[in-house]
C-alpha cells in the first residue's frame, strides 16, 4: 500500500471510530455516570475499551487508524461497544480488510450494461427503471425511467459532460431541491451511500474524484461527508416532484446485479389504483406516443 493510501486509510479509520464513539452516551451504553463535567462528547476511549473487552492501549492504537491485524473477534467487540448497525459494521470490516499487510485488490466495477439487462429494462414498460453504478452514474434506463427523471437528464450540468450523475445533480444543480421534495433526507442518504462505497472500493479513482469535486463545490456535501455516516440503499420511498405530474411518493427497490460488480437495478413500484400509478400512466403516454418527456417547465421538448 502506498504511503498516501495508508495515511488516507488511517484518517478514515480514526474519524469513523471517533464519530461513532462521540454519539454514544454512557447512559446509552449502560455505564454508570458519576458527578462532574465530562470533557468529551460521548464515550471515553477507556469506556469503549471496557465495553469491547480489550486494553485501553490497544483501543487507542485502533482509533489512531491502525486496524492492521485486527481479528474478527476484535472487530465484533468494537461493533458491539459502538452499537454499530449493519451498514456500519460492514464498513468497519471493509476498512480492516483494506488495512491488511497484503493490501486489498482493487475492486473492479462493471462499466457497461449487458444486453440482457438492457432487454430486461425495456420489458419493464409500466414501471420506471434504471441501472446505475455506486458513484450514482446512470448507465441505462427504460423509457418511463427517463421520463420520470427528466429534470435530472435535462440538467445543464450534463450538457457537455457525461454520464448523467444523480449525486452531482443533487448537490450542484439548484433544481434538485424542487425535484426531491425531501431533499435533506435524499442528500443524507446519498452521502452515506458514497461513504459506504469508499470502504468497499477504496482504490476507485473515479469515486475519489467525484467526492473531491463535491466536497470542494458543495458545502452541503462537505458538511455531510464530515459526519462519516454510512448506509445501505436497498428499499424505501422516494418523494419526487415532477414538472408534469406533480408530487409523487414512489416505493422503490434497489437490487445488486451479481454478474455485474458495482451495478444495481433500481425500479419504482407504486400501489395499484394509486395516484402515483395514474401519474406514471400519464408519463407512459408521453413515451408511447413518441413525444419527448417534458422538460423542466413541464412542456414537451418538441413543443
Amino acid at each position: 500500500m502506498a504511503d498516501d493510501d495508508r495515511k488516507n486509510l488511517a484518517a478514515e479509520v480514526r474519524q469513523f471510530l471517533g464519530t461513532r464513539r462521540a454519539r454514544i452516551t454512557p447512559e446509552q451504553a449502560g455505564l454508570p455516570v458519576y458527578g462532574g463535567k465530562r470533557r468529551v462528547a460521548g464515550l471515553r476511549r477507556e469506556e469503549v475499551a471496557l465495553l469491547a473487552g480489550m486494553s485501553v492501549d490497544y483501543y487507542v492504537r485502533l482509533e489512531r487508524g491502525n486496524l492492521s491485524g485486527a481479528s474478527d473477534s476484535v472487530l465484533e467487540g468494537l461493533a458491539h461497544a459502538l452499537q454499530l448497525d449493519e451498514a456500519e459494521r460492514t464498513h468497519l470490516y471493509d476498512l480492516a480488510r483494506s488495512a491488511t499487510p497484503s493490501g486489498r485488490r482493487p475492486t473492479v466495477t462493471a462499466s457497461r450494461v449487458r444486453p440482457t439487462i438492457l432487454r430486461l429494462l425495456d420489458s419493464m414498460a409500466d414501471v420506471p427503471a434504471y441501472v446505475r453504478n455506486a458513484r450514482f452514474d446512470i448507465l441505462a434506463t427504460n423509457a418511463l425511467g427517463r421520463a420520470l427523471y427528466a429534470p435530472v437528464f435535462d440538467s445543464p450540468l450534463f450538457a457537455q459532460r457525461g454520464p448523467v450523475n444523480s449525486a452531482r445533480f443533487m448537490f450542484l444543480d439548484p433544481a434538485s431541491r424542487d425535484f426531491w421534495t425531501d431533499w435533506d433526507k435524499g442528500a443524507d442518504d446519498a452521502v452515506a451511500f458514497l461513504r459506504t462505497e469508499t470502504g468497499r472500493a477504496p482504490h476507485d479513482k473515479a469515486l475519489t474524484d467525484l467526492i473531491g469535486e463535491l466536497t470542494t463545490r458543495s458545502d452541503d456535501f462537505a458538511r455531510r461527508w464530515a459526519r462519516h455516516d454510512v448506509k445501505f440503499h436497498r428499499s424505501g420511498v422516494k418523494n419526487l416532484r415532477h414538472p408534469l405530474v406533480g408530487e409523487l411518493a414512489l416505493p422503490y427497490e434497489a437490487m445488486d446485479l451479481p454478474s455485474d460488480p458495482g451495478l444495481r437495478l433500481n425500479f419504482y413500484t407504486p400501489e395499484p389504483d394509486s395516484r402515483e400509478r395514474e401519474a406514471l400512466g400519464i408519463l407512459a403516454g408521453w413515451t408511447s406516443t413518441g413525444t419527448a418527456a417534458p422538460s423542466r417547465n413541464g412542456r414537451p421538448r418538441n413543443a
